[in-house]
């Protein structure tokens, strides 16, 4: 065999080495990266979640003293834009909170995938097969708190837009010199906030758990 062709099979040969070798070396760095990101995005989504509940709170105040707000407003076209830009404002913030969760559920998949890939490349079955059941039990469970964590959002938006329907209706009905009582509407939707807060929060707490106590130690 020429030195040539030797030369270039040594090549060939110490190539696919390397590439292997950085291909195991990569491997391991995805789970501490992925448990970082995860554990960061769970006290995001918690500030985030503080953020426009005070946000929400501060709307209802606005739209609850509105009638006395007009009553004392030398303008009351201005007065009506303020409280509108004021829940345009919560409307960020529940877009916010919504991508935050989107943030969440990305960082929860990719951590099991990396978990799942680490365990899938351990050679003793028996703890390969333990590993495998208790990562699939988890996440399924945690499926479940994130699914929760969805509808919890999207009941939030929902409420937003109900209180932008009442800011609307009370327009018409300045316009028509007809100031209507709003107050009972706005008691349930604060009722409504504070229950969706409840289930955000109690999302939270398990993230965090399942972090403290299934995964930190992974």
């Amino acid at each position: 065999m020429s030195t040539f062709l030797k030369t270039v099979k040594l090549s060939t040969l110490l190539l696919m080495v390397s590439l292997l070798f950085v291909q195991c070396w990569k491997s391991p760095e995805k789970l501490p990266k992925y448990k970082k990101e995860f554990k960061a995005q769970i006290e995001k989504f918690e500030k985030q979640k503080d953020k426009t509940d005070k946000k929400i709170e501060e709307g209802v105040s606005e739209l609850t003293g509105i009638e006395k707000a007009l009553a004392d407003a030398k303008n009351v076209d201005k007065e009506f834009n303020r409280v509108y830009t004021d829940w345009k404002r919560v409307d960020n913030n529940v877009q916010s909170l919504y991508k935050d969760y989107e943030k969440l559920k990305e960082d929860a998949d990719n951590l099991f995938n990396a978990m799942t890939e680490q365990t899938a490349s351990i050679r003793d079955q028996t703890s390969k097969s333990q590993l495998m059941s208790a990562i699939t039990k988890i996440r399924a469970d945690y499926d479940v708190n994130l699914k929760r964590t969805s509808v919890a959002v999207n009941k939030l938006k929902n409420l937003h837009v109900e209180a932008l329907d009442i800011i609307k209706g009370l327009e018409v009905a300045v316009a028509l010199g007809q100031i209507s009582e709003i107050n009972s509407g706005l008691q349930g939707i604060e009722d409504r906030v504070a229950d969706i807060m409840t289930d955000l929060n109690q999302s939270i707490a398990e993230s965090k758990a399942l972090y403290d106590e299934k995964i930190g130690n992974f």
